[in-house]
């Protein structure tokens, strides 16, 4: 089979990670796997491998003549017959589908506001949805709003999986070795990187070493000031430390000791999944997917979301105690190893592939 990944950025959110570990991942399993980027470029581009093809259509506007012209010829010319289309990539799809009507579009949805789906707005994807032969969901929420809302026949829960780049090293955290916490989560508000800073604040009036380190893009927007404004309120500069998005997220990893997760609505995040591959203790709001990842205080620990006291004791117990940290961290790495590789992943999408084509 011919399959091409079709997503908005290369850029570094968990939609974009899902799309290149997946073609990245099928490269290995079917006679041609592509991605294409549609609108922006972004680090992820460094992380394809050599075996997907690659194309950049340079997108400018919803419906780009040029880009669809170059689109349709792409796939004319590679003879791709799934485009597993994820996100907001699904228009772009639809359209191509209409010229070519042997194609099979299946869609991903990675809706990250699972708790405000009654606010989603889904018009044009009820309409789009009737080209598609299948409907891959992020999260058991999000199926169901799917089944309930845009009624397709065909659609079913795929868990996210994650991979990481071990050998690339770059990046190297300040603070104190063995006195670190990560927070993997883009500038956005739903990431609530202010509460945890405040309940990072209560940590560091007991450890004043330990500090925090808070990795993702920023949007130059103001909820990123919000964010760098609340670091100076609670006179945490030497404790509270800004990276941009990086292209080495393993080795960032391996250089701290709990990984956090302080959403207000997730889908089933990639950060989560990356966490477990590194061996960190994790502290994550109980959100969208996370409590079915999460076994709460048997391999990490689950949090109310907005909630500065449960965060801080969260973290103060895994400072506090070693053996416990370590004992969570090692039950948590086995799980997702286990339940969210790779290879059970790829087996029930190539399933899916094959039941929509032959």
């Amino acid at each position: 089979m011919r399959v091409l990944q079709l997503i908005d950025s290369l850029e570094t959110g968990g939609a974009e990670r899902v799309a290149v570990n997946l073609a990245n991942a099928l490269a290995k399993e079917t006679k041609f796997s592509a991605i294409c980027a549609t609108r922006k470029e972004g680090l992820l581009k460094n992380e394809i491998n050599p075996e997907v093809h690659y194309l950049f259509l340079g997108k400018t506007k919803a419906i780009d003549i040029a880009a669809i012209k170059k689109m349709i010829s792409y796939i004319k010319t590679n003879q791709i017959e799934i485009i597993h289309a994820h996100s907001s990539s699904f228009f772009l799809a639809s359209i191509i589908r209409l010229f070519n009507k042997s194609l099979k579009i299946v869609w991903h949805d990675h809706y990250g506001n699972a708790e405000f789906l009654s606010e989603r707005k889904h018009n044009v994807l009820k309409v789009c949805s009737k080209l598609f032969s299948h409907i891959f969901a992020v999260n058991t929420t999000l199926e169901i709003w799917i089944k309930t809302n845009i009624k397709h026949k065909s659609v079913s829960y795929l868990p996210n999986f994650a991979t990481l780049n071990t050998t690339l090293k770059i990046t190297d955290l300040k603070g104190q070795t063995g006195k670190r916490v990560v927070c993997l989560a883009n500038f956005r508000e739903q990431k609530d990187h202010i509460t945890l800073i405040k309940a990072f604040k209560t940590v560091t009036e007991i450890h004043e070493n330990w500090t925090l380190h808070c990795i993702g893009k920023s949007f130059n927007d103001d909820y990123f000031n919000r964010v760098k404004s609340e670091i100076q309120k609670q006179d945490l500069e030497n404790n509270v430390f800004l990276y941009k998005q990086k292209p080495d997220v393993y080795h960032i990893l391996k250089q701290c000791e709990i990984g956090v997760l302080s959403s207000v609505s997730e889908g089933l995040p990639i950060a989560l999944l990356e966490y477990g591959i590194a061996n960190l203790a994790v502290v994550a709001t109980d959100v969208g997917e996370i409590g079915n990842v999460v076994s709460n205080k048997k391999n990490a620990s689950l949090v109310s979301p907005n909630s500065v006291e449960e965060i801080s004791k969260a973290i103060l117990m895994y400072i506090e105690n070693e053996a416990l940290k370590q004992e969570h961290s090692s039950a948590f790495s086995k799980h997702i190893e286990a339940n969210y590789s790779e290879n059970s992943q790829i087996k029930t999408i190539i399933n899916t592939y094959k039941q929509i084509l032959y």
